[in-house]
């Protein structure tokens, strides 16, 4: 295959996955988004094995099987709830792709084609192709600046990922707890660390030396261990969305390193989506993002504390049965799914519940936070799991002005996100936050297995409100038995 040929299939492959953008942008183009994926990568994939010289075709089959093994035996065992951090897990994997390319790119610039002509006393060496006697242009290695930087650059971001990635998959598995992790003077070694980082990459792109790209990516991934540590639970879907660029850089920095169009391609549309998606979920959430990143070094990112307690209050407690004999007799009812719903898997529960209330004549609407969950859209994977129609479910902006003509306000395992305090308290971690208005529904129906916080770690003010009904026990056990008084 000429360079010709592969650069438009590469360009091909490129297009489909800027399609596979677009269709997953929404819940009902979803499915084709995914199935131009899929073929954008095969056809990758495809192409770059026909391309390498000399490739054992016998190994480079046996890496994609194990590989796709691997990818469906975690497809069919996931559960929906693991998803988030599913999606930090891969991201340490980029991160980590990208290192080894880089170091092997270093040892082995022949490969690469990014070996430069140098001089060894009086004899000019050329690099040349492997398998012929090289020991005599060994010992007069030179890669070109431009290469270097690039590699230099791959292999810091992409060790900053890994290891931030790992972190944040251990926060959001519970290995590691939600509240920042902190210790005298951390916020200045995390800079000299940074410092430390950029100094490595200058002094490697000078001396092109094997200690100084080892300590590179050795303190890189120190790095990115105690960038992630300080932040907050309440802030870590912002991160996991910034990893998912980071990832995206450190992809398309080795594309660059490899001259391989079609790993630009791909990385620069991971970083930048990731990018944009992280802003999103700040605007979401009313955090600054260079407040977020900057809580590894002395930044006001928010922490997951509850702050002190007050006496006891009083709340209102009810049955399955109340729940459903109050929503039977309503007109709309509006849903709020959140990752306690999640964690009971029972969406399918929920939508058997909601075709009964249809079946009595009530308008059903579902409404979705941007933050729902531990990342944009889990809630609307989840919802089109139980094939929950398109056409019910609402994000925030469009649904908050229905709260107000709401007769009851279904809230399943949400928290943070209806929590008024957003609203009214300035000394609040989650204060500015957009929040979907549940409080002006005429009945408040709140599910949760009890009284403690939500992720944030702040207690919400609406459990004691006159119009709010606690419904405590498990979300889909709840559902169940809701189903039962309405049938």
């Amino acid at each position: 295959m000429n360079p010709t040929q592969s650069g438009l299939l590469y360009l091909l492959a490129g297009v489909l996955f800027i399609f596979t953008l677009r269709g997953l942008s929404a819940p009902s183009s979803s499915k084709w988004g995914n199935l131009f994926g899929v073929i954008g990568m095969i056809l990758a994939i495809t192409t770059t094995i026909f391309i390498i010289p000399d490739i054992d075709i016998i190994l480079a089959i046996s890496a994609i099987l194990v590989g796709g093994a691997i990818g469906t035996f975690l497809a069919l065992r996931l559960q929906m709830t693991a998803l988030p951090q599913l999606v930090a897990a891969f991201h340490s994997l980029v991160g980590l792709a990208a290192v080894f390319v880089a170091l092997a790119a270093f040892y082995a610039p022949e490969y690469y084609g990014i070996a430069e002509r140098v001089v060894s006393g009086t004899q000019e060496i050329l690099y040349t192709i492997p398998g012929g006697d090289n020991s005599l242009a060994m010992h007069a290695l030179m890669i070109k600046t431009g290469s270097l930087i690039e590699l230099a650059l791959g292999l810091a971001i992409g060790a900053i990922t890994f290891s931030g990635s790992l972190v944040a998959f251990a926060k959001l598995q519970g290995l590691v707890g939600g509240s920042p992790l902190v210790f005298r003077g951390q916020h200045l070694l995390n800079a000299l660390l940074l410092f430390g980082v950029i100094a490595l990459i200058v002094f490697l792109v000078r001396e092109q030396s094997d200690v100084i790209i080892w300590s590179l990516a050795i303190i890189a991934i120190l790095f990115g261990f105690l960038l992630i540590l300080p932040i907050g639970g309440a802030d870590m879907p912002v991160i996991v969305s910034m990893l998912n660029s980071y990832s995206g850089w450190a992809a398309c920095g080795i594309g660059f390193t490899l001259n391989n169009y079609l790993l630009i391609i791909t990385g620069a549309l991971v970083g930048a989506s990731g990018a944009i998606l992280s802003y999103i979920m700040c605007k979401g959430m009313n955090r600054s993002i260079i407040k977020v990143i900057l809580g590894g070094f002395g930044g006001s990112a928010a922490a997951s504390a509850t702050g002190p307690k007050g006496p006891d209050k009083p709340i209102k407690t009810g049955s399955a049965e109340d729940a459903a004999f109050i929503m039977k007799n309503a007109r709309l009812v509006i849903i709020v799914p959140g990752y306690g719903m999640a964690v009971a898997q029972a969406q399918h529960i929920l939508r058997e519940m909601v075709d009964l209330l249809k079946k009595e004549g009530v308008r059903v609407a579902y409404a979705i936070h941007p933050v729902a969950g531990r990342m944009p859209g889990h809630m609307n994977v989840l919802l089109a799991e139980a094939n929950v129609p398109y056409d019910e479910v609402f994000e925030l902006d469009d649904i908050n002005p229905e709260f107000a003509t709401a007769d009851v306000a279904f809230v399943i395992g949400a928290n943070d996100v209806t929590n008024p305090s957003a609203k009214t308290d300035r000394t609040s971690p989650i204060y500015g936050m957009p929040i979907l208005e549940v409080e002006k529904a005429k009945t408040v129906l709140f599910v949760k297995r009890s009284m403690a916080s939500g992720y944030a770690g702040v207690e919400n003010p609406l459990f004691f409100r006159d119009n709010t009904l606690m419904l405590f026990g498990d979300a889909k056990k709840l559902c169940e038995n809701i189903v039962k008084a309405l049938a």
